[in-house]
């Protein structure tokens, strides 16, 4: 059986399945994950103190989203008098225009900040106890660059599968080439016979084969018998 170039087979389509739902499942994530240093709107915290106890202790990850923040939400903001630095402290009053009141859960006075606007970058939405250490790699601008050139990287690179149809294509290919080439070795002129026109040169005897009735009555002459044979 001759496979046409570019046909998909049951093989590719499952490759292609794959790939699909591979993409599809890194684009999700990227969406949830997505930090808000790249653009995104997915914030990771690590607690690190004690003034979220008993809510959150050191070591817990905190996952904040883009959201509408009210009085009693926990937040995460960043101050502009720290230079970057983040907080994650519960809004005890305020609002969104003239800045929010802050105040951690163990603490019992209230932040020396009163952040608004961009310097809120999300509500907190979940928590994953003690896996801050594991998750601090996710927060890094470097290593999502990583990602980005992994994925790409797959996408690009040449499946096994789609080799493999190639050669098979390839040889299909040389196989009718052959083919042809034994049909035309079959039906080349040198294998016809040639007749030797030089024979009609050589001179022909007229009397060799020539038929003698095996019966002669007995008073025919020898010489009709027997015609001598001589130039002509």
């Amino acid at each position: 059986m001759h496979l046409r170039a570019g046909a998909v087979t049951p093989r590719r389509l499952v490759g292609i399945v794959a790939s699909v739902l591979l993409y599809t499942l890194a684009g999700v994530a990227a969406f949830l994950l997505w930090p808000t240093s790249l653009g995104g709107c997915t914030t990771l915290t690590i607690v690190s103190g004690h003034s979220m106890e008993p809510t959150y202790y050191t070591g817990d990850l905190v996952v904040a989203r883009c959201a509408k923040a009210s009085v009693g939400d926990v937040i995460v903001y960043q101050p502009k008098e720290l230079g970057g630095a983040r907080i994650i402290h519960r809004i005890t009053g305020g609002d969104a225009t003239t800045g929010w009141v802050m105040q951690g859960d163990n603490n019992k006075a209230a932040d020396p900040f009163n952040p608004a606007g961009s310097e809120v970058l999300g509500v907190a939405k979940l928590y994953l106890p003690k896996v801050g250490l594991v998750a601090r790699g996710l927060t890094s601008p470097y290593v999502w660059g990583s990602f980005i050139l992994i994925a790409i990287g797959l996408f690009i690179w040449p499946r096994q599968d789609d080799d493999d149809e190639s050669e098979t294509v390839g040889a299909a290919a040389t196989g009718s080439a052959t083919a042809m080439a034994d049909d035309d070795a079959v039906t080349s002129p040198a294998d016809v016979p040639v007749l030797d026109e030089s024979a009609d040169d050589e001179p022909v005897d007229n009397h060799v084969g020539t038929a003698v009735p095996t019966w002669v009555p007995d008073n025919v002459p020898d010489s009709v018998r027997a015609p001598a044979r001589g130039p002509r």
